[in-house]
């Protein structure tokens, strides 16, 4: 009997399925979303590291690229972490540790690097050939107890090796170092804090998990960012612990050095700037606006920084009120800058919004089990130790039965099995037994074998100890926590003041009476009414002010510097313009061309009166 069997090419052989474009694309483009979501771009909240961080610090510290062992070629490390775990390219790698090495990118790095690894003025590390690498001790804080079995391990790319889940993380490290990243369709961005208050603020969430907003803020008044500054108000803050987004303002540290004896104008000297502000763009941008006029006042700019620290230097024009010139630094460039949050994390695999609660809940519940995986990896090997330990007593207590049985046995397996018949004991101390060196029959060393066995019992009571309720867990985590605190913690970089932002530039401005005048050449300025004084008996007159031939005064009178001045010119048109926007002169200058003031064209002012307010 015989079966026909369908020609090539026929229906029979190359049946096909219809799909839905629609549908593919939706399952292709969430499958790749995902992945960059979860591998690439969204921090674990547990250790607060994404994937190729995680990494890197893995493969460093399983080479011995530590603090204590001198540094390697940044070249090594990054093949190392390309070629076991992290197949995704050289450059990304590099970055990685180079930004994990940057003081100014990270509260407290996790690499120590020696060599050119960039600046706050965009330049770019030395390519890692120059560069050389190792583990940050804080760094290490977070890969103790690693070989404790305290986290979970998946084979790598190739199953060729094994390679952490998550870090044990002594330290609530995503709140402490913050992170940014863009994923698909979402992106995560949160602010770095003070090690001390982080760790102060997670014992007392462990003392009440239900504890309000309100009062870890009074433990963690806000974010601390390594480039230091001054955050403006708290109302952000609280959007951002309560909700888990927000937005901060941070402007720079910047001192008003006035100038002595009035020979030259005062100097405004910025020695920090907000967090994440490129420096060389930043006064590039200034002095484009300056020589655009869109800022007034700034006679020259001189970048001073060195490395000890930003010292950027303005000089000022004289006559100029430098408190105005600070204000419009603040409000017109980087000088004052927003932070926008967003607690974007990983929870359990799935990408989520936390609060500042949710964010302390989640690393005490990390930090619960792995002190409880710890304790019960310690727990088994000391019982373990002490087991042989009993073994070894017992053997020295009839040592001359137990030399006996095993110079009658022929093989070591057969001494191991009279031992194990003759005198009770079971294989792991038999062995032990049998491998016991001659030296531990004197007193000395059966002495040693004794006290280590005491300490040993004293240590399990201890691990039982722990292991024998949460809250007992709970205390070592208090203590842990309290120990990285001093060892680690600094003090508050970024200073907290109050909300500036609704100032305006009157509001820095002293409202006293000075005195206006203005020329025929249309010249204008202002003078303190200090400068003219009573003059005495038998006294000299004071020198007036110079001008240009056929250059005569035509007004003089006295203002507040919050007056409006209305200029009428020979057009018929009026402007205004306010008494402190006049450029403060001496007592013999000529002033200033009020064209450069009003930008007039082709007219001059024939009358100027001077109004406190506008009326009906």
């Amino acid at each position: 009997m015989t079966s026909e069997v369908p020609p090539a090419g026929s229906p029979e052989t190359h049946k096909t399925e219809p799909i839905s474009i629609e549908q593919e694309m939706k399952t292709s483009f969430i499958n790749y979303a995902m992945s960059v979501i979860i591998q690439r771009a969204i921090p674990d909240v547990r250790d607060g590291l994404k994937p190729v961080h995680r990494r890197s610090l893995y493969a460093m510290w399983d080479m011995g690229n530590t603090s204590d062992k001198p540094t390697k070629k940044s070249a090594r490390v990054v093949g190392d972490v390309m070629g076991k775990y992290h197949p995704h390219g050289d450059a990304s790698i590099y970055d990685t540790i180079v930004k994990m090495a940057q003081p100014f990118s990270y509260r407290h790095p996790l690499v120590q690097g020696q060599g050119n690894f960039g600046s706050v003025d965009g330049d770019a590390a030395a390519a890692s050939r120059y560069t050389e690498v190792r583990l940050f001790p804080y760094a290490e804080a977070l890969l103790a107890d690693l070989d404790k079995e305290t986290v979970e391990f998946v084979p790598n790319y190739d199953e060729s090796l094994k390679e952490p889940t998550v870090l044990p993380s002594k330290i609530p490290n995503l709140l402490v170092n913050g992170t940014d990243g863009i994923a698909v369709g979402m992106a995560t961005k949160m602010p770095p804090h003070n090690l001390r208050e982080v760790c102060a603020a997670v014992n007392r969430f462990l003392d009440e998990p239900t504890v309000p907003v309100e009062e870890l803020m009074k433990i963690m008044p806000g974010p601390d960012f390594p480039t230091g500054g001054i955050m403006m108000g708290v109302e952000g803050v609280k959007n951002i612990y309560a909700t888990g987004q927000g937005r901060v303002v941070v402007r720079g540290v910047a001192e008003i050095e006035e100038s002595e004896g009035g020979n030259r104008g005062d100097r405004i000297i910025v020695t920090e700037l907000p967090y994440q502000v490129n420096k060389a763009q930043w006064i590039t941008a200034i002095a484009d606006m300056v020589k655009d006029k869109k800022l007034d006042g700034i006679s020259d700019i001189r970048d001073e920084s060195d490395k000890d620290g930003i010292r950027v230097v303005f000089e000022l024009r004289k006559g100029t009120i430098s408190a105005v010139i600070l204000n419009n630094l603040y409000r017109f460039t980087a000088l004052e800058s927003g932070f926008s949050a967003y607690n974007l994390a990983i929870v359990d695999g799935t990408p989520k919004l936390l609060n500042l609660p949710a964010l302390l809940g989640n690393f005490v519940h990390h930090r619960i089990e792995v002190i409880r995986r710890r304790s019960e990896f310690d727990l088994n090997k000391c019982q373990e130790r002490v087991h042989i330990l009993n073994g070894l007593l017992a053997a020295l207590a009839s040592i001359d039965k137990i030399i006996a049985a095993i110079r009658g046995s022929d093989t070591v397996d057969n001494a191991r099995v009279a031992l194990i018949a003759g005198f009770g004991l079971d294989e792991p101390q038999a062995n032990a037994i049998l491998q016991m060196q001659l030296r531990r029959l004197a007193a000395l060393e059966q002495q040693k074998i004794t006290d280590e066995k005491a300490g040993l019992e004293t240590e399990i009571t201890r691990l039982e100890t722990i292991l024998a309720s949460e809250e007992n867990i709970k205390d070592e985590i208090r203590r842990e926590t309290s120990e990285i605190a001093l060892k680690f913690g600094d003090a508050r970089r970024t200073e907290i003041a109050f909300d500036a932002s609704d100032l305006s530039t009157e509001d820095l401005i002293e409202d006293k009476t000075v005195l206006v005048s203005i020329t025929t050449a249309n010249y204008i300025k202002r003078i303190d009414l200090d400068t003219y004084r009573k003059q005495r008996r038998g006294g000299h007159g004071i020198t007036g002010m110079t001008t240009k031939e056929d250059d005569v005064v035509s007004s003089v009178f006295a203002a507040g510097m919050k007056d409006y001045l209305l200029c009428f010119t020979n057009l018929g048109r009026v402007y205004w313009l306010k008494v402190y926007q006049i450029p403060e002169s001496s007592r013999i200058a000529k002033g200033k061309p009020i064209v450069n003031l009003l930008n007039l064209k082709d007219e001059v002012v024939t009358t100027v009166i001077p109004i406190r307010e506008f009326r009906k």
